[in-house]
């Protein structure tokens, strides 16, 4: 006889087979994912449950706003915020901070990180750009590259205290037909200017 802990009380059962015990680790495993899939809705009102959005775009679970990938990095429209042209680049591996870049990834992300900005000047006329990274996150790496829009000067100013209020009025108010086709379209030219470049 042996004994197998299940909280808060010990309880003893006689040993049958190893399969038990693989079902009650796989069930474990997926309770705790379970409890830590976030809801999120992306800029198109989809409802989605994730753990990581990085690791669910790298499994193919979701492909909205796909651009180009290089060997260690993905770019992509920003998945709930609807800006045309408001791109991330996130990391393929799951990792946090820019210190904990390999070698390779160090250099495959200036030079990833150079040609999307380029592409935003070149195909959408997208002069200015902010460009945030935020450690303080479950997902992985990723640098959020906002473009400038007159609007955004107009209506909130110019200085970095102005993403946040544009980010919630984006999120609240740019979900229009017309909008969510700028978006998309954004998306398609830069998406069909990587792959000429192939």
């Amino acid at each position: 006889m042996r004994f197998r802990f299940a909280p808060p009380i010990l309880i003893p059962t006689v040993a049958t087979s190893h399969t038990h015990e693989r079902y009650t680790q796989s069930k474990n495993f997926l309770l705790n994912t379970m409890a830590k899939l976030k809801e999120i809705i992306d800029y198109k009102g989809n409802v989605k449950k994730i753990a990581c959005l990085a690791c669910a775009r790298e499994k193919g679970e979701i492909s909205l706003g796909d651009i180009v990938k290089s060997k260690h990095f993905d770019a992509h429209q920003d998945y709930e915020i609807p800006i045309p042209g408001f791109i991330i680049i996130s990391s393929r591996r799951h990792f946090q901070g820019i210190d904990e870049f390999t070698n390779n990834e160090q250099r495959d992300f200036i030079k990833f990180l150079c040609r999307i900005r380029s592409a935003m000047r070149k195909v959408l006329g997208i002069k200015t750009a902010y460009l945030f990274q935020a450690e303080d996150t479950s997902h992985h790496f990723h640098v959020w590259l906002i473009p400038r829009y007159g609007w955004m000067e107009k209506k909130f100013g110019k200085s970095i205290e102005s993403v946040r209020p544009i980010v919630i009025y984006s999120k609240e108010g740019l979900k229009t037909k017309s909008n969510l086709a700028k978006v998309d379209g954004a998306t398609q030219k830069l998406k069909q200017f990587f792959s000429s470049k192939k």
